[in-house]
């Protein structure tokens, strides 16, 4: 029998932005939701040991910014009121697609220069002002308490190292790569999805600069994208704080420095000179860190024959893709958005089945985009299909087209800020501006 203290109340396994988004999309249906963190909260914007991505370069497509603004009425201006820069994700921005500049135009997408310690903060704030929301740091949770067919709870220990239950209606495992949800499933005789994973071994290193007049031309930023026979990628953009980010990330073997001359030397081998300029000219303000990334991985909890009920699994835990492409935070608000409709529309029956059935269909396009970017390098293992050879090298000729037709890299540009489908890409109109001469 289900403790009455469990009914209306949801447990959020994990503080970080998936985490804290899916406690937003619970707290409009649930009595009470509890996020609960291992880590401590910090009091300033700083990164956290529990999220050891955190002072990487991170993306806010322009997708994920419009839903953070749906989620939290107001967020896009409080990220200009906080000093986050932005602009035009290809007017005020530099692409290098396959060693080609993409023509600068206004493309009407809205790139914001936010580091991962400030959003998470923004967006924690508001999540701890909902009046039905509690955080709660320096718990681990143990595992789950189950009563027949159903998730009733989860056992925590606290900062004492006492160990305490949690009665609950539905728990959400957030926990990231490091989500226990796979062991907890077996233990409990349930099965566990199938994984299909990408391995690209990528290694990337992150450092900050302090901003120097002249330094970009007042754009916010630059990326150089890696293509087969380059397997290497940098991103230098324009942060809160008066600062610049620089990343370098390498795949396939290719694994940046953390010295200042490995540094430059690395970057000058690149299309564009703006990290390297950053690199050679602008004054550190922290030590690099370098990461690694070996595969990207999507769990089918879609394909079960039998679901644990009132437990879900979101995030990185569910999916996780290259960090290069930047898509992570994005895909954790159309989750909690997901999340929230489900709810809203069809209540709390079936929750499970639903949620994986329709987490599947939203994460095909952002994994297709990430994987289909990865598989170009031949010595990527995974799945071709037979019109992939012909696609891509549509693809190829469409990259460099964008290099002269600034309409193919808004197209583009839509593409990857996940505010149009890759099919997109495909259509008759784009496909006629591909395949125009180009100057010699």
């Amino acid at each position: 029998m289900q403790s009455d203290s469990s009914v209306g109340h949801a447990v959020v396994i994990g503080g970080s932005v998936a985490g804290l988004l899916a406690a937003r999309a619970l707290s409009s249906s649930y009595t009470h939701v509890t996020v609960l963190e291992r880590d401590t909260f910090p009091a300033q914007t700083v990164s956290r040991r529990g999220v050891p991505q955190g002072r990487q370069v991170h993306a806010l497509l322009t997708r994920g910014a419009v839903g953070l603004d749906g989620l939290f009425p107001g967020f896009i201006d409080a990220m200009t009121a906080a000093g986050v820069p932005s602009g035009d994700a290809q007017a005020d921005f530099t692409w290098f697609l396959d060693g080609h500049r993409m023509a600068a135009a206004a493309s009407g997408l809205r790139g914001f220069g936010v580091s991962r310690p400030r959003i998470e903060e923004m967006i924690r704030d508001r999540v701890r002002a909902l009046p039905n929301v509690s955080l709660v740091d320096g718990t681990q949770v143990d595992g789950l308490v189950r009563v027949g067919d159903r998730v009733v709870g989860v056992r925590v220990r606290g900062r004492s190292g006492a160990e305490d239950t949690v009665p609950a209606e539905l728990v959400v495992d957030a926990a990231g790569r490091g989500s226990r949800a796979q062991p907890w499933l077996r233990e409990f005789g349930y099965p566990v999805p199938e994984q299909t994973a990408v391995r690209t071994n990528v290694v990337y290193v992150t450092r900050h600069y302090q901003q120097e007049p002249g330094l970009l031309d007042g754009r916010l930023g630059a990326t150089v994208v890696p293509f087969p026979g380059q397997p290497r990628a940098a991103v230098v953009v324009r942060q809160e704080a008066d600062r610049f980010a620089v990343l370098l990330a390498g795949l396939l073997g290719e694994e940046p420095p953390t010295d200042d001359a490995g540094m430059i030397e690395f970057a000058s081998a690149l299309a564009g000179q703006d990290a390297a300029e950053v690199l050679r000219s602008a004054t550190p303000v922290d030590e690099p860190v370098k990461m690694r990334y070996p595969e990207s991985t999507l769990n089918h909890f879609d394909k079960l024959d039998r679901h644990l009920g009132g437990f879900l699994v979101v995030g990185d835990a569910l999916c996780s893709f290259n960090p290069i492409y930047g898509q992570g935070m994005t895909v954790a608000v159309m989750e909690a958005e997901l999340l929230q409709f489900l709810l809203a529309e069809h209540g709390r029956q079936d929750l499970a089945p639903r949620f994986f059935a329709a987490a599947a269909t939203l994460l095909a396009e952002p994994w297709s985009l990430a994987t289909g970017g990865d598989l170009r390098f031949p010595e990527v293992e995974g799945e071709r299909g037979p019109q992939d050879e012909e696609v891509n090298g549509y693809l190829d000729q469409f990259r460099a087209s964008a290099a002269i037709d600034p309409v193919l890299g808004t197209a583009f540009l839509k593409v990857a800020n996940m505010m149009a489908p890759v099919t997109s890409l495909l259509s008759p109109e784009l496909m006629e501006r591909t395949q125009r001469p180009r100057a010699q």
